[in-house]
């Protein structure tokens, strides 16, 4: 029987890291644990920066964005020998299991602690919405309502200059943002990994636009698809009639008071991961298909395909 927990987030921060933070706290405590905090992830894991948390450690985070916990990345964490000082430190002060909140990488680390006798559960904590084992991670939903926030103020300006507005998201590899956004928003393009468009007919469809008096244009571009997104907006403004700007939201996406369901899902996910280390489960992360929380095997989770909303990428073409 598990007597000590710890939790720490680990990559990048998303909002709702800290009510998934809050409910792993209370849970534990409410099933009489000793609950744990490591400051800046993994890294003050090795360095054993951990401190003890009770109730009031945890009070009134619920709305602020980021992590209280910090969060930093440390790539020697793929050392065993890296990963055997972090075990020693959590022995020495009889923490028997971990939450981690993160990302896969960070969930890559939860698994090799788990091998080596600390039972870790990951929950899945990035505004990607990245990890296939989840219809939504914790922090995507806040991002999302960010982005469509920020672009529903550059549409206002798009459409008194007879603009084309071409708007770079965040999401890493996956287009999950850019998709969601770019339906939400009625964009005429959206262009992603798993739904890239051909830049001559990018061009041709922006003609068209132009020449069909069409007020404005917006286009929305998931992250590293371009590599100068500025440039392509040159070629746009060169080709097409209509004068292009490009946005790059940047790290404003990641910040803020995190959305009602991103609390709640945080919460959810939270108090079972809690739940899965009493029962002694580690080695897994945690969850939501169908409004359901479930959790898998990490390596399981990891080998998942990434084709969650491909009934997403068909509304696009319902809706041109």
């Amino acid at each position: 029987m598990i007597k000590k927990i710890g939790v720490l987030t680990s990559g990048g921060d998303a909002p709702g890291m800290n009510c998934a933070i809050r409910a792993v706290v209370r849970a534990g405590l409410k099933y009489g644990l000793g609950v744990y905090g490591v400051n800046d992830g993994y890294k003050g894991l090795v360095e054993g920066d951990i401190v003890e948390l009770d109730r009031h450690s945890v009070s009134d985070i619920v709305s602020r964005g980021g992590t209280v916990l910090k969060t930093a990345r440390l790539r020697e964490f793929k050392e065993e020998s890296v990963r055997q000082i972090a075990v020693n430190n959590l022995r020495k002060l009889g923490i028997d299991a971990l939450v981690v909140i993160g990302g896969d990488g960070s969930y890559m680390g939860a698994k090799k602690l788990t091998e080596m006798g600390i039972n870790c559960v990951g929950l899945p904590g990035t505004i990607d919405n990245d990890i296939a084992s989840t219809d939504y991670t914790i922090g995507f939903d806040t991002c999302l309502n960010t982005i469509v926030d920020c672009v529903d103020k550059i549409r206002d300006t798009t459409e008194s200059h007879q603009r084309c507005a071409i708007i770079e998201v965040m999401g890493n590899h996956c287009g999950d943002l850019a998709l969601f956004s770019g339906i939400a928003e009625g964009a005429e393009m959206i262009i992603t990994p798993d739904h890239p468009i051909p830049e001559e007919e990018v061009m041709a469809s922006l003609r068209d636009l132009y020449e069909s008096k069409k007020k404005r244009a917006v286009v929305i571009v998931s992250e590293k698809i371009y590599p100068d997104i500025h440039a392509f907006a040159k070629r746009i403004t060169e080709e097409t009639g209509f004068e292009a700007k490009a946005e790059v939201l940047g790290r404003v996406q990641r910040g803020g008071s995190p959305s009602a369901f991103d609390r709640v899902l945080a919460a959810r996910m939270g108090a079972h991961a809690v739940d899965c280390l009493l029962e002694g489960k580690g080695g897994i992360c945690v969850g939501m298909i169908n409004n359901k929380i479930v959790d898998y095997d990490i390596y399981e989770a990891l080998q998942l395909p990434r084709d969650k909303h491909i009934s997403m990428l068909r509304l696009i073409d319902v809706l041109k």
